[in-house]
């Protein structure tokens, strides 16, 4: 157990910190794009992703978690039986080729329509036929990370990780300069045409990763199929079924809350604005720190899968006690500084706008949204992953619903209860349902109740002492880094002065260091 709790912790660390680069330079490349274009730029772009992220649903169609699964269960077998996972990998193949390019045909033919009469805005064409390239590329290259995820070389998705962001970011930098980007149409042209370019290298060297390893691990030799083209297809239809129908509703909500916000009173402009701040500003900041809750619950799928062909029962619930234990310390760490410093954050990334008003008002989410990615990685992982969409779907439902009702009347602020509902409904069918099919005892004082406190208490604390010192170090950015690593420090010591981190926690801690 404490070989694969340290192996999943290094895993996981290469993970986040290939992550947390991507992440900074993404937010640092959203700063550097808003200030320069403004936030009708990033509203109009993010209907684009909108759009984008429904074709994305039906270009993979659930090939990732399906050779996953798969390979998991092919390497379980005798060394002998290893042979299947080349036979995984060709029907993986076929069917990443078939679905990808189906929907590159689907988005190029219907671009114009999308852009005329969904999106209301033509300026969006041409982006989204230059969209429609990408797609044959990344449903292989989720079928490649599938198996790199399975056989726990995590490593070789983090080094294409890397790769395709520091791309995206040098070909979208140089276009947007080169283009002489002064409109909001052709700097999404250049935001799209930048990550083709990323997307198309990153292929190569993920295909390159892909063969290597393969040759090394287990060779080319071609074995008569056992109806892993059934079994594949068994793991990734019903999963693309449900998420064809959220993705579909996720895109309709997008479309329909710019037209809300026009219909509260707002002009098309105005509502772009408003809907970018909240999706292109905002957002990227909540979700930042993410990237380790991310990281492990990707490496949990392989995991709790292999646990269970075993039938390892108390290994899977010790996994789930551990997973939603750290990322409720986690997340409600994260709430609380997000809580704090949101006006400084705010201002110190997108200075003259109401980023940090978002800001604050969103963090409370954090920790149910974290745990609800973790939670939802878990349920993929014991092989609950079509109940875990249809979850998705009923909140994808529930918000498609709420925002036709709310924002027409509210505004933008109807558009932020819808979040807030959607959110907390998906987390607590989610979390019910592992409960129950796990039969893991949840433990609310020392998991949430004991966290909040001390994050409320070292928030006050520094708080009350920037306002009694007025301690302010200048750049701002270096104030607020500072007084965020005070906050760690004093919530870190509360949570081992009230034993929420006991000292079996800090011996576990330590072997994921020590063998």
């Amino acid at each position: 157990m404490k070989t694969h709790a340290r192996q999943i912790f290094w895993n996981a660390m290469l993970l986040t910190a290939a992550a947390l680069v991507m992440r900074t330079v993404g937010v640092s490349f959203q700063v550097y794009l808003s200030n320069r274009a403004g936030a009708e730029a990033m509203g109009l772009f993010s209907l684009l992703s909108g759009v984008y992220g429904f074709a994305l649903t039906l270009a993979t169609s659930g090939i990732h978690l399906g050779v996953t699964r798969l390979t998991v269960e092919a390497m379980s077998h005798a060394d002998r039986d290893r042979r299947r996972v080349g036979t995984v990998m060709r029907r993986a193949t076929l069917y990443a080729v078939g679905f990808g390019c189906a929907a590159s045909v689907l988005l190029m033919l219907s671009a114009e329509w999308i852009g005329t009469y969904w999106l209301k805005d033509v300026r969006t064409i041409s982006s989204l036929r230059l969209l429609g390239i990408t797609l044959p590329l990344i449903a292989l290259s989720s079928a490649w990370g599938g198996y790199f995820t399975a056989v726990r070389r995590t490593y070789k998705n983090a080094a294409v990780q890397v790769l395709e962001q520091a791309a995206k970011i040098g070909a979208t930098v140089y276009l947007l300069s080169a283009l002489i980007a002064k409109d909001v149409e052709s700097t999404c042209r250049a935001l799209v045409l930048g990550g083709a370019l990323a997307e198309g290298l990153s292929f190569l060297f993920q295909l390159a990763l892909y063969l290597l390893d393969r040759r090394r691990n287990f060779g080319f030799e071609k074995r008569r199929s056992e109806g892993e083209g059934k079994k594949l297809l068994g793991i990734t239809l019903p999963i693309a079924v449900t998420t064809y129908l959220r993705s579909g509703l996720i895109t309709l909500q997008h479309i329909l809350i710019p037209e809300g916000l026009r219909n509260s009173g707002s002009s098309h402009a105005a509502a772009l604005i408003a809907y970018g701040s909240i999706h292109s500003m905002a957002l990227p900041v909540i979700l930042y720190p993410a990237a380790l809750i991310s990281s492990f619950s990707g490496l949990l799928v392989p995991e709790l899968a292999e646990a269970g062909v075993h039938g390892n029962r108390r290994h899977v619930n010790y996994m789930i006690s551990r997973v939603w234990s750290l990322a409720l310390l986690f997340s409600l760490g994260v709430a609380g500084v997000l809580i704090c410093f949101s006006a400084e954050i705010g201002e110190a990334l997108y200075p003259g706008t109401e980023t940090g008003r978002y800001i604050r008002i969103l963090a409370p989410l954090i920790p149910i949204m974290y745990v609800d990615t973790a939670t939802d990685a878990m349920m993929k992982g014991l092989g609950e992953q079509v109940y875990s969409m249809k979850i998705n779907v009923a909140d994808a439902a529930i918000s498609v619903l709420m925002v036709w009702l709310l924002v027409p009347r509210f505004g933008i602020l109807g558009y932020i209860a819808t979040i807030y509902v959607s959110e907390t409904f998906n987390t607590v069918f989610s979390i019910t349902h592992l409960l129950l099919i796990s039969q893991t005892t949840a433990h609310p004082m020392q998991w949430v109740y004991k966290p909040l406190i001390c994050i409320v208490g070292a928030t006050s604390a520094v708080r009350w002492l920037l306002e009694l010192t007025h301690i302010y170090v200048a750049p701002p950015a270096l104030s607020i880094a500072l007084h965020v690593l005070l906050v760690l420090v004093l919530y870190i010591l509360l949570l081992r002065l009230t034993h929420t981190i006991r000292r079996e926690d800090v011996t576990w801690f330590k072997t994921l260091f020590c063998r």
